[in-house]
C-alpha cells in the first residue's frame, strides 16, 4: 500500500510534469501557428499594418514565446531543488541550528527563501529585459535603473511583507484550529488598503507621476468623466518611457484615492480623440463591476486557499511529501505557508483558461462601453496603434489564445468593434 507521503509526492511530480507538458504543447503550436503566417498581413489589416511591422510583431512573439519555454524548464527545476531535492529543508534546518525556533527563524525562513529566489531569477529576468526587449527596441532601462528596481522592490517587500507575515505567523499559533479564517480576514483588510495606498504611496517609489498639463486632453478628459458618472482625484502622466516603449492607461485607485494615469508613450502615440476611447475602455471596467467582480472572486479563491493551508498545515505527510522534515518541537508555519505557495500553482494553472475567458469577457464588454460613450472608430484606430507598437502578434495559435489571453487577440476585438458599430 503506498503511503500518503508518497501518494502526495506522485501527485506533485504529475502535476509538474503534466504543466510542462501542456506549457510546451501550446507554446510549440504558438510558435509554429504564427511562423506560418509571419510572411502575410491578414487582410483584415493590410492596410493599416506593414508587412515590417508585421513581421517584427511576429518574431517578438516566438522570441518571447521561446523564452517562456526555457524560464518554464528553470523554474520547474528549482521547484525540484526546494523540495524534493531538499533544499528548503536544508536552509530550514541550517536557520534552526543557527537560531534556534521561534517567530524570528520563522520570519528569517521566508526571507532567505525570497532573496535566494529572487537571486536565482535574476538572470533570466535581466536576458528578458536586456536582451529580448532591448532587441525589439522596447527596454529603456539602464544596468543601474534595473537594479535600483530591483533593491527598491526587496526593501518595499520587506517592510510591507514582514509585518504581514508576522501577524500570520502568529494567528497561526495563537488563534486556535480556525487561524485560517482571522489570517484571511487579515489579507483581505490587506489588499483593499493596498487598493488605497497603493497609487499614492507605493507608485510613486518607482515612477514619476506628474498633473497632466496638455490643457486639450485635460478638457477632453473631463468631459468624458462627467458623461460617465465618474470624478477622480487627479489626471497624472507616467514616465513609463523610463523603462519601457510599451504604452497603457489605467483608472486607478479606491475611493477618494481614484486617479486616472496615462503613460507618457500612450500620449505620444494616440490622438485626442482615441486617448478618450482608450479611457472609456478603462472606465468601463468599473462601470461594468468588473473589478467589484474580480475583488469578490479573489476574495472567494483566497478564503478557499487559506482552508486548504489550514488543513495541510497539520498533516505530516505534506511536509515530508516534499522533500521536508517538519520539526517535532518548533513550529512549522513558515515551512507550511512556503510549500503551499509553491504547489498552489500547479493546481492553479489548469484553471488558466477558465480565468483568461473571464477576462476576455470583460475586456469585450469594457470595449461595448466605450463605444456608448466614443467614437467607435477612434476605439478601433487606437487598439491597433497599440497592438503595434506593442508588437503584439496578429496571428496567434487559437488554441494558445484560448488557454493565456486575458485580452482578446486583435482580430476578434476588431470584429466585434465592427459588429456593434453596424
Amino acid at each position: 500500500m503506498i503511503s500518503p507521503e508518497l501518494a502526495f509526492s506522485l501527485v506533485f511530480c504529475g502535476l509538474l510534469i503534466a504543466g510542462l507538458v501542456v506549457r510546451t504543447v501550446l507554446a510549440s503550436r504558438q510558435i509554429r501557428h504564427v511562423a506560418r503566417h509571419r510572411g502575410t498581413v491578414p487582410e483584415a489589416f493590410a492596410q493599416t499594418i506593414t508587412p515590417e511591422a508585421h513581421q517584427k510583431a511576429a518574431d517578438y512573439t516566438v522570441a518571447k514565446t521561446r523564452f517562456g519555454l526555457v524560464d518554464g524548464a528553470i523554474e520547474a527545476a528549482l521547484l525540484l531543488g526546494w523540495t524534493l531535492l531538499g533544499g528548503l529543508h536544508w536552509l530550514n534546518q541550517g536557520l534552526l541550528n543557527l537560531m534556534g525556533g521561534g517567530m524570528w527563524q520563522q520570519l528569517a525562513l521566508v526571507g532567505c527563501f525570497v532573496l535566494i529566489g529572487g537571486a536565482l531569477g535574476l538572470p533570466t529576468a535581466w536576458w528578458s529585459t536586456f536582451r529580448i526587449e532591448a532587441r525589439f527596441g522596447f527596454n529603456k532601462m539602464s544596468l543601474g535603473l534595473w537594479i535600483a528596481d530591483a533593491v527598491k522592490g526587496a526593501v518595499v517587500g520587506a517592510l510591507i511583507g514582514l509585518p504581514i507575515l508576522a501577524l500570520v505567523l502568529w494567528l497561526m499559533g495563537a488563534a486556535g484550529p480556525v487561524w485560517w479564517l482571522w489570517a484571511w480576514g487579515v489579507w483581505m483588510g490587506f489588499n483593499l488598503l493596498m487598493l488605497v495606498f497603493y497609487p499614492t504611496l507605493i507608485a510613486p517609489l518607482f515612477n514619476k507621476f506628474e498633473p497632466l498639463q496638455d490643457e486639450t486632453i485635460k478638457t477632453r478628459v473631463n468631459a468624458l468623466m462627467a458623461r460617465c458618472g465618474f470624478a477622480a482625484s487627479g489626471f497624472f502622466v507616467m514616465d513609463g518611457s523610463k523603462r519601457s516603449a510599451h504604452a497603457n492607461a489605467y483608472f486607478t485607485g479606491f475611493g477618494a484615492a481614484k486617479r486616472v494615469v496615462f503613460f507618457d508613450t500612450l500620449l505620444k502615440q494616440l490622438a485626442p480623440g482615441e486617448i478618450d476611447a482608450v479611457l472609456a475602455h478603462e472606465l468601463g471596467h468599473y462601470k461594468r463591476r468588473h473589478i467589484v467582480q474580480r475583488v469578490v472572486l479573489m476574495f472567494a479563491l483566497s478564503l478557499v486557499g487559506f482552508a486548504m493551508l489550514g488543513w495541510l498545515s497539520t498533516q505530516s505527510w505534506f511536509y515530508t511529501g516534499l522533500g521536508v522534515m517538519p520539526s517535532l518541537s518548533e513550529p512549522n508555519n513558515a515551512l507550511a505557508i512556503l510549500l503551499f505557495m509553491m504547489v498552489v500553482p500547479l493546481i492553479t494553472f489548469f484553471l488558466s483558461p477558465l480565468m483568461a475567458q473571464l477576462s476576455r469577457r470583460h475586456e469585450f464588454e469594457a470595449d461595448a462601453y466605450a463605444m456608448e460613450k466614443t467614437d467607435g472608430n477612434e476605439l478601433a484606430n487606437a487598439l491597433l496603434k497599440l497592438y503595434k507598437d506593442n508588437a503584439s502578434t496578429l496571428t496567434p495559435d487559437p488554441v494558445y489564445v484560448r488557454f493565456y489571453y486575458s485580452h482578446p487577440p486583435a482580430s476578434e476585438r476588431i470584429a466585434r468593434l465592427q459588429g456593434l458599430a453596424v
